[in-house]
């Protein structure tokens, strides 16, 4: 098509304002196919949700808006890619932004062919503009596919599971850990776990299974609300137009998802359900209200978790964090510690992640005991420290104690001497993340208190101190130390020069030797106190914990105890955008009352004001007219609670609502739960290893009780996909002096200053990386995780421009395994782009000089050989097995050998072709889908049967056959299966090994066994006869 010359005018924003007659919304113009008058012309604006860009141009009357040539937008990408596209996109379009404000659109040039565009642009800078020309060639016309089939997906509804299904059929559940919508939308690294979900999907569709793949947005959370604060937009308008942009870019990508099932976490009648869950949990007592230590961050005005607090600031804006009591919501997920844990067994999960929950939860045997409070005149009080011990066989070795900072006794304890460095230390100890203090490589820092208990064991009095390597939610808050088998106590007690004494003898040691702690095993020594009754030495450790419990018991010391490093779970946030709380306390006794389950969903209200109160009051208690209401049942005034639920309470059980998204009478229905429950495959990252999964499986146990669901667990199988790193960057070192100083010439590289080397200027010198111009100075050369940052984010809109969907599902697959981290290398997508281009020229031939494809194909409908049918078998088996075990790279590997073959074929037999489409649809479904079509189907290939492979065909057609001459084996041949006698003799006598024992011989006979033995007698002189023997 044909367009003027000037092709792109800028337009002043007063021309822009000007609205002509013929002024049309976006969504009148992505639907429209017929031109407006030849006089007409067309200004409009653009002021879309995800570009802030406005756009005053001018749009020629003969040219049609779907042909707009989308590289000639400015960025941002998605602007550029995806808001101008080929006509079969317009309806898609059309639905993600009709309601948004009038766009504008430019007079344009544009030639193209099938799979050649050349551009005349005239650029916009804001000062000249100058003519550009920009040609863009293309392997294969994926420009036109892509779009095409993802509106007739969209269109047909392809990937829609029906609300009544023959539940005859086996059901596969794939999910994906739903995604939060930032405003930074997709880079490249989370298509892979994506892409992954979609082969198993459409793989299990092609195998006959009723398959459920949908996808959601878990859109609750800090970002929106800190933008809201900043920007003044209303947190709900920033989520909307974040979802449209996510949900925009993964329709590009081809996923297979089910649309219709979409659910976001911020709508009332899916966060209904989430407040229908806390009114269970609070029913059985699992949701409760106390006063607990947090971490508070003043300037974010909310309570962050352990994970949400780094180097004592948070982990979003880098601000200061402190520690302070709060009253706060928890759910007690301890009271399913043990059922948590047992059940790992049973999960085909990553052994890692089953083994992280397992420290996380931290089930441990052992005693807790009473040390008496000695006074300043050595005499016991009635105050008693508790300390819990997972070693109660060390009693006689404790000799001190140590608090947490936060323990409720230690103000009472502290001598007037001592207690404004108790105070300080405090003060200093609140500042940290609990993951900080207990860091193992941090040094040990602790305050004497000035006093002393009795070690019930020995009768010693101990000193008490303080230390910020004991936490106040773990056991006690307390512990006995024994520095002589304990390295964190060993390394205090040396530091503040307080006693040790060694209690167990490794059974391969003598006693005398100790220098460093021991913390295993052994026998009991020094351990013995006639005046307690209690002596345990020479007896093994275990016997002699067990002999210290039954004292403890007996004595009224201590007790047997299993203790958790679990920590009930902290539920409530001082934010606005998040789930409201579905409780009332009455203004009179302050009781805490549920909202009725029929007055469900408690919706948010309306804010101009989302900033911190400053006071720790969240938000909403700036609401008066929402938060002031009355009792239900007794008319009495209250006030609803103000605090929200946390980010990650909605995605606790959303795998259940998309079984049933519309059902609004029950969270889901029990047939459809009881028939797609569990999960079968879910895919996500590592790093919600422990909080997500974990809660989630806490939620569906509390639901199996109440007998919502009827399955012990939510996700039968966890895959954790690997990630994708940023591409390697290369830095050289400089002295103050600008010189340059080679990474291997110094120990210290963080003193001098870095620069950042592009990668046409390094070369690689064996395993490492030099300066091209000056060899002697090597380079450090790393990639690091995607982050604004560092600059390394590549948007995945940008690659789906340049080299399609399809090319950019297939090299995040061929990348390398889907478990294991990857190094991004954009140039690496011209190998996989490569062979999509020549599966395409093999099937539809190569293009006219013109640029255009033949519509059909070039396969001939003759029946294939047994060579052609042996190809296609062998990679039927091995991309099946691979896509099975999740092996896709290796799977890919098979189809590029398949098509290297296929090459040297000089006919393309129908049959083995339409065979290999079906292989590649999972992985390339654009393509596969065009190549279907135009091998003469009219339907979607997403339902065909997926090829299987003929045993008959997988057996090698070679065989190493051995030879003998006069019986001795001289060597072998490889041969046809089905080799004659005649071709098994010819290859032997051209066999050098073999040839010189036949060569100038008289044959007497031949003895031959198809595939299994060639035997070749000869006569010989009987000399030689001899000779041979």
């Amino acid at each position: 098509m044909n367009y003027g010359p000037n092709s792109l005018k800028r337009v002043s924003p007063a021309q822009a304002q000007t609205k002509p007659k013929h002024m049309l919304t976006l969504s009148k113009l992505l639907l429209i196919n017929k031109l407006p008058p030849s006089n007409c012309q067309t200004t409009v604006t653009s002021s879309l949700p995800f570009s802030p860009i406005a756009m005053p141009i001018q749009l020629h009357t003969s040219t049609r808006l779907h042909h707009l040539p989308s590289h000639l937008l400015p960025r941002p990408p998605l602007l550029r890619s995806a808001l101008l596209l080929p006509a079969c996109r317009r309806p898609l379009l059309r639905r993600e932004f009709c309601n948004h404000e009038r766009f504008g659109v430019s007079n344009c040039t544009k030639r193209s062919s099938k799979n050649t565009v050349t551009v005349l642009v005239n650029a916009i800078d804001g000062q000249k503009t100058n003519e550009q020309h920009e040609k863009v060639k293309r392997a294969y016309p994926f420009h036109e596919i892509e779009p095409k089939w993802q509106h007739y997906w969209e269109e047909n509804k392809t990937f829609r599971t029906p609300d009544e299904i023959d539940t005859s059929k086996p059901k596969f559940y794939v999910l994906d850990m739903f995604p939060y919508p930032s405003g930074a939308g997709l880079h490249v690294g989370h298509p892979l776990g994506y892409t992954a979900t979609d082969i198993l999907a459409r793989f299990k569709r092609m195998q006959g299974f009723n398959v459920l793949h949908p996808m959601g947005w878990d859109a609750f959370g800090l970002p929106a609300e800190q933008y809201a604060i900043d920007t003044g937009t209303h947190p709900k308008i920033t989520t909307l137009r974040n979802i449209s942009r996510f949900r925009l870019q993964l329709k590009s990508l081809g996923f297979s998802y089910d649309w219709d099932r979409e659910i976001s976490t911020t709508e009332p009648d899916y966060y209904k359900w989430t407040q229908w869950i806390f009114l269970q949990l609070l029913k059985r007592g699992l949701a409760y209200q106390a006063e607990v230590p947090v971490n508070w961050c003043p300037a974010l005005g909310t309570v962050l978790a352990n994970e949400e607090v780094i180097d004592g600031v948070s982990e979003r804006g880098g601000h200061p964090v402190i520690r302070k009591p709060m009253r706060q919501w928890m759910l007690r997920i301890t009271a399913y510690a043990d059922r948590l844990l047992e059940d790992l067994d049973d999960l085909d999960w990553p052994e890692s992640i089953k083994e992280m929950q397992r420290n996380w939860i931290g089930r441990s045997e052992g005693a807790e005991l009473d040390f008496v409070v000695i006074n300043g005149n050595s005499q016991e009080e009635e105050k008693r420290i508790t300390v819990y011990t997972t070693r109660p066989d060390t009693i006689f070795g404790a000799t001190y104690l140590v608090l947490a900072p936060e323990h409720p006794f230690l103000s009472s304890l502290v001598s007037e001497a001592q207690s404004k460095h108790v105070e300080e230390y405090r003060e200093h100890a609140f500042r940290k993340s609990d993951l900080e203090r207990t860091e193992l490589q941090k040094e040990k820092t602790g305050v004497f208190t000035g006093c002393y208990a009795k070690n019930p064991a020995n009768g010693q009095a101990v000193p008490i101190w303080v230390a910020d390597y004991v936490l106040g939610s773990y056991g006690t808050g307390a512990i006995m130390a024994v520095p002589a088998h304990d390295t964190r106590d060993f390394e205090f007690a040396m530091k503040y020069t307080i006693p040790i004494s060694w209690v167990v003898r490794p059974d391969d040691s003598d006693c005398g030797n100790f220098e460093k702690p021991y913390s295993g095993e052994g026998s009991m020594i020094n351990s013995s106190y006639s005046e307690s009754g209690l002596d345990i030495n020479g007896l093994p450790s275990k016997e002699a914990a067990s002999r210290v419990i039954q004292w403890l018991e007996k004595s009224g010391n201590g007790k047997k105890k299993v203790n958790y490093k679990l920590r009930d779970w902290l539920f409530a946030r001082q934010r606005y955008w998040g789930e409201p709380i579905p409780v009332i306390f009455l203004d009179d006794t302050g009781e805490g009352i549920p909202v009725p389950e029929t007055e469900l969903p408690l919706t948010l209200p309306e804010l101009d004001d989302f900033t911190p109160t400053g006071t720790g009051e969240p938000p909403l208690a700036k609401a008066d007219s929402w938060v002031i209401t009355k009792d239900p049942l007794s008319g009495k005034p209250a006030r609803r609670e103000t605090n929200t639920m946390p980010q990650w309470a909605g995605s606790c059980w959303y795998y259940l609502r998309f079984m049933d998204p519309k059902n609004s009478s029950a969270l889901v229905d029990k047939a459809q739960e009881q028939y797609w429950g569990p999960v079968d495959v879910y895919v996500g990252g590592a790093e919600h290893a422990v909080l997500h999964l974990l809660y989630a499986r806490f939620w569906h146990k509390v639901l199996y009780d109440i007998d919502a669901v009827s399955t012990k667990e939510p996700f039968k199988c966890v895959i954790n996909q690997g990630i994708i790193l940023g591409e390697v960057q290369y830095t050289a070192f400089k002295d103050d002096e600008g010189n340059l100083i080679s990474a291997d010439s110094v120990d210290e590289l963080a003193e001098y200053k870095q620069e950042r080397i592009p990668e046409e200027k390094v070369m690689k010198s064996g395993d490492l990386f030099v300066l091209k111009d000056n060899p002697n100075i090597r380079l450090i050369a790393r990639a690091h995780k995607m982050s604004k940052s560092r600059g390394n984010v590549i948007n995945p809109d940008d690659v789906v421009f340049e080299y399609g969907a399809d090319s950019l599902r297939l090299y995040e697959m061929f990348m390398g395994p889907l478990r294991d981290s990857k190094t991004w290398n954009t140039s690496g997508i011209d190998g996989v782009h490569r062979f999509l281009a020549r599966s395409w020229r093999l099937v539809v031939g190569s293009a006219s000089p013109t640029g255009s494809y033949l519509d059909g194909t070039v396969t001939v409908d003759e029946k294939p050989s047994i060579e052609q049918l042996r190809s296609l078998h062998r990679c039927i088996d091995k991309v099946t097995e691979e896509i099975e075990g999740t092996r896709f790279n290796t799977g890919i590997s098979a189809m590029m050998e398949f098509i290297n073959a296929a090459y040297k074929w000089d006919k393309l037999p129908r049959s083995i072709i339409e065979a290999f489409v079906l292989l590649l649809s999972p992985y390339a479904p654009h393509m596969a889908e065009e190549l279907w079509s135009r091998l003469g189907h009219s339907n979607s290939l997403a339902y065909e049967p997926f090829p299987k492979a003929d045993a008959a065909y997988l057996k090698e057609s070679t065989v190493v056959l051995p030879v003998q001459i006069n019986g001795k084996t001289r060597g072998t041949i490889q041969v046809e299966e089905t080799c004659t006698e005649e071709e098994a003799f010819r290859l032997a006598s051209f066999d050098t090994k073999l040839s010189k024992f036949l060569d100038g011989k008289s044959i007497r006979k031949r003895i031959y066994v198809q595939g299994k033995i060639l035997n070749i007698v000869i006569d010989m002189p009987k000399k030689a006869k001899v000779a041979q023997q």
